[in-house]
């Protein structure tokens, strides 16, 4: 099982050095996440809030950098970690844009990146874009066999239900496909990740419990869809404590990719500094691999 270390929700320079870190110190993977901008005012309701409003949790400031961007400034300050988009909301751009930008991450980071996609659930994103928010499913079922086509490198084409491109050439191409990994526990994002997809990512952390049921959904769909759940990722975030015991059965479950945020167990402090809390953040970071990747094999 791979260990990929969440940064999303962290200021920029913590994202940079606890990802330096994570390459030292040999997880996986980071996992980043995606949003255009933070609406002042928002009718959205955030699929996995707990408030009364459906807002989500997150402070209006929060920063959200430009995911393929943020890949290719990390990608040139370390040599093993993948870089995996939880979620990366393709439909919300067009076509072109979505596979020029990962493909030239892709291409920049030596084949490390991993692209989780979904279709978001924040309607002022698409009105901004321009792009229609309620055929944002259809889009993106369309868009994951276009990206394939167009990152294949040379004079490509690709004629679809919804994209139509001509022969062109999309340079640099990366020398490896993109893995596709497919967000969401809805039927429609169920059906895509093991019918379209490379693999799939539980975008809300679940209970143990429900994430053994989650995996076991999974492998029905892909049953249904007459695929093997072996070469196929399974990226699970789970609400629960650090423990060998869970990851185990996690693993043997058919988890191959864990969610984990260490940084999370720093405790905060009257007089806390950015760097303090910085400080407490890493040291949680390397403890978390001392215990849990280290003695993995």
């Amino acid at each position: 099982m791979r260990f990929h270390l969440a940064v999303q929700f962290l200021p920029m320079e913590d994202v940079r050095i606890f990802t330096l870190a994570a390459d030292r110190l040999g997880y996986d993977g980071v996992y980043l996440s995606d949003h255009l901008f933070n609406p002042r005012e928002l009718e959205s309701k955030y699929t996995y809030s707990t408030a009364p409003d459906g807002a989500p949790f997150w402070e209006k400031e929060t920063e959200w950098p430009d995911p393929m961007g943020l890949i290719s400034f990390l990608a040139g300050q370390t040599t093993q970690i993948t870089f995996t988009t939880g979620i990366y909301i393709a439909p919300v751009r067009d076509l072109i844009t979505v596979a020029k930008s990962v493909g030239t991450a892709a291409v920049l980071s030596d084949n490390r990146v991993r692209l989780g996609v979904g279709v978001g659930w924040c309607k002022e994103e698409y009105e901004q874009t321009g792009q229609d928010f309620h055929t944002r499913g259809k889009r993106l079922d369309d868009m994951i066999p276009a990206l394939r086509a167009l990152w294949q490198g040379g004079w490509v084409e690709y004629h679809g239900s919804h994209y139509d491109v001509p022969e062109c050439q999309m340079n640099p191409a990366p020398t490896r496909q993109v893995p596709i990994l497919g967000g969401g526990d809805s039927e429609p994002a169920l059906r895509r990740a093991t019918t379209l997809c490379d693999g799939w990512i539980n975008t809300g952390a679940a209970f143990p419990d429900e994430a053994f049921a989650q995996v076991a959904t999974v492998h029905e769909h892909l049953a249904k869809a007459d695929r093997s759940p072996e070469n196929y990722s399974i990226y699970l975030a789970v609400k629960a404590f650090p423990d060998h015991d869970l990851f185990a059965r996690l693993e043997e479950a058919g988890v191959t990719d864990l969610l984990c945020a260490p940084w999370l167990l720093a405790p905060t402090e009257d007089g806390d500094t950015p760097e303090s809390l910085r400080v407490r953040r890493l040291e949680e970071i390397e403890k978390y691999a001392e215990e849990y990747i280290a003695t993995r094999h």
